[in-house]
């Protein structure tokens, strides 16, 4: 099995999880604003990853020489996460995933500048196929944009830039290391956020599973996605998100009744189409070098 079909194994997994912690997000957002939930996610996080560190004595692992490049990461992250999920308490799952998936677009179109991959022409038609999708689906008009969407489209641009960081990490630290940065930055930017005013929702058992649903779903999305990177070039790992928007359609319809339409199915092909050409051409230098 090549690097480049393991990453995208565990690029479908980071998936799951992303729609796994969209669904429990927004339940959770009906009792918590965004950066009280991002408190509670964080908090499971590094609950988590400080027991796997220990359970598998993997302290060692940890580095701290990079960590302006960990906060830069987080900060970017922690500020689209609490857009995306902004965006999804207010707005249709599919219309703030499709908005969300101009994020590969803007990775594609600044990884040549801070990771050294090639804009190639079939990278160009991918990315101009994906957008034309991208408007088809959201059909962004000033009777559609509100404060949802407009979130889910500035998440966009953060999400671009924590992934760049990312991939940069990822040649010099593992994963658990990562994932440790990630879970303790968030969880002091997210305290620091929730508790300004003075005021912080304290844990409710109705939202309890939610809560729990958003934090594993996420530590686990970023364990994914992080390890994808660390095994294959980010102008064709990330677009293999693309597939999430047919998944969450689905779910919208079935669970909240959000209709499937024909700019949908149209704009999700595209976008689809676009991630197909990507691989391929993506394959094929590979084979070539």
């Amino acid at each position: 099995m090549t690097d480049l079909t393991r990453g995208a194994l565990w690029m479908i997994g980071a998936i799951l999880s992303f729609t796994t912690m969209a669904i429990a997000g927004r339940e959770a957002m009906a009792g918590y604003d965004t950066f009280e939930l991002m408190s509670y996610r964080s908090m499971v996080g590094v609950l988590v990853v400080c027991v796997v560190l220990s359970l598998t004595k993997s302290w060692r692992k940890v580095k701290t020489d990079r960590l302006g490049l960990h906060l830069l990461r987080n900060g970017a992250h922690f500020t689209g996460q609490n857009l995306w999920f902004l965006g999804i308490s207010l707005a249709p799952l599919a219309q703030v995933i499709t908005l969300e998936f101009t994020s590969p677009i803007w990775l594609i179109l600044l990884a040549p500048l801070f990771l050294g991959e090639r804009l190639t022409p079939a990278r160009m038609v991918a990315v101009a196929l994906a957008f034309v999708g991208v408007v088809l689906v959201a059909r962004p008009d000033t009777a559609t944009l509100n404060l949802g969407t407009l979130a889910a489209a500035a998440c966009a641009i953060f999400f671009a830039i924590t992934n760049i960081a990312t991939k940069r990490l990822t040649k010099h630290e593992e994963t658990a290391s990562i994932l440790l940065w990630l879970t303790t930055m968030q969880l002091v930017f997210g305290l620091v956020m929730a508790g300004w005013d003075g005021e912080m929702e304290p844990l409710k058992w109705a939202y309890a599973l939610p809560l729990l649903m958003v934090g594993l779903a996420g530590l686990s999305a970023h364990y994914c996605l992080t390890t994808a990177l660390s095994l294959a070039p980010a102008a064709t790992i990330i677009p293999i998100d693309f597939a999430r928007l047919p998944l969450v359609a689905l779910l919208g319809l079935v669970l909240y009744g959000e209709p499937i339409n024909m700019g949908l199915i149209l704009g999700g092909s595209m976008i689809l189409a676009g991630n197909y050409i990507n691989i391929v051409s993506s394959r094929q230098q590979v084979r070539a070098s």
